[in-house]
């Protein structure tokens, strides 16, 4: 689960970094909002863990610009400010929990999982559904139109890595990770060959044109 903390406070961002890495995290960190903005806009998280008073860009205007920008990422917010009307600002700007300091770090902790959780529901079925494209990641088939599509291995679990986050962009490192593991040796490169792959093979199904996107200076999604 990848989180970006944007906290101003080397001590308490510090604190957060360790003890979110020890709970399983993996955490990107940044101390001002104009680095915060460009990295959610960026990067696929789980959750955002964003202060209020930073540097540059303070969290409200990340927030209402992410939103306003179509981000559905969640956002917890973190702030030295304890009024009514400061939390009520941050959720009409479309935060989804917030925090007032000093906190629990347990609180904070159940609080993401309680965001990563709600964000990604646990699917119902095996079946992850693209448009005509159906992944039985049970079975292990893939198929277009009710035409079966033979994958190899990999190249199934490249797709099956995309639709998991369907609609979400995957950088090539994290494509690496999750198909190849993360003491891979190869490079990112082996990602566009078998991305190249998998669309000859969907376009040969009779799969519609772009439904794995190149996401321009991220890397690929799977498109609803």
């Amino acid at each position: 689960m990848r989180l970006l903390v944007v906290e101003d406070n080397p001590t308490l961002a510090d604190a957060l970094r360790r003890g979110l890495v020890a709970e399983g995290f993996d955490v990107d960190l940044t101390d001002n909002g104009h680095d915060g903005l460009w990295r959610a806009r960026e990067f696929a998280y789980d959750v955002i863990v964003l202060d209020i008073l930073l540097p540059g860009v303070n969290g409200y205007e990340i927030c209402r610009t992410l939103r306003g920008e179509g981000v559905r990422t969640p956002i917890i917010m973190l702030t030295a400010k304890d009024g009514e009307d400061d939390e009520a600002e941050g959720l009409d700007l479309g935060a989804d929990d917030y925090l007032t300091k000093p906190f629990s770090f347990t609180v904070l902790v159940a609080r993401l999982h309680a965001l990563i959780r709600r964000s990604n529901p646990v699917p119902s079925s095996p079946k992850i559904v693209a448009g005509p494209l159906i992944l039985d990641t049970m079975m292990r088939t893939c198929s277009i139109d009710d035409v079966r599509v033979d994958l190899s291995a990999r190249e199934f679990a490249v797709l099956e890595a995309l639709g998991r986050r369907l609609g979400q962009p995957l950088t090539r490192d994290e494509l690496l990770d999750l198909v190849w593991g993360a003491d891979h040796v190869t490079s990112s490169n082996v990602v566009d060959v078998y991305v190249g792959y998998v669309r000859r093979k969907l376009d040969q199904a009779g799969c519609r044109a772009g439904i794995v996107e190149t996401v321009r200076g991220i890397g690929y999604r799977l498109v609803k």
